[in-house]
């Protein structure tokens, strides 16, 4: 099983970057999948949450609003456009899999990770 995540970089404060994550060796379409995001020297904190079938979403409260999650599983793919970026929002991204949605939600052990990719907003 393999998640790629891609689409991060560099972008000014109010700016938007939409990220990408990629699933191979799975049966995508079985899963919730999610984001979480880690910036430096603070812990890993949940971004937001998609169901298998795109019909459900979460999202922190920091991210309310102004982050989007979808997903495409024609194209094994999980989306975020984030818009009016802040500083606050610099982190490593990481895409990652749930048998659920609500595991996102609970904090349950994630079934597989991603590797990050790192968004950094400059103001």
């Amino acid at each position: 099983v393999q998640l790629q995540a891609s689409g991060g970089g560099l972008v000014q404060t109010g700016g938007s970057l939409r990220l990408s994550c990629v699933a191979s060796g799975v049966t995508f379409s079985n899963y919730a999948m999610g984001w979480f995001r880690q910036a430096p020297g603070k812990e890993r904190e949940y971004v937001a949450a998609i169901s298998w079938g795109g019909g459900s979403t979460d999202y922190a409260d920091s991210v309310k609003g102004r982050f989007t999650i979808s997903r495409d599983n024609t194209k094994n793919t999980v989306y975020l456009q984030m818009n009016s970026l802040k500083s606050e929002d610099t982190a490593i991204y990481y895409c990652a899999q749930a048998t659920t949605i609500g595991d996102f939600m609970r904090g349950y052990e994630m079934v597989n990770w991603g590797k990050g990719t790192l968004v950094t907003v400059s103001s």
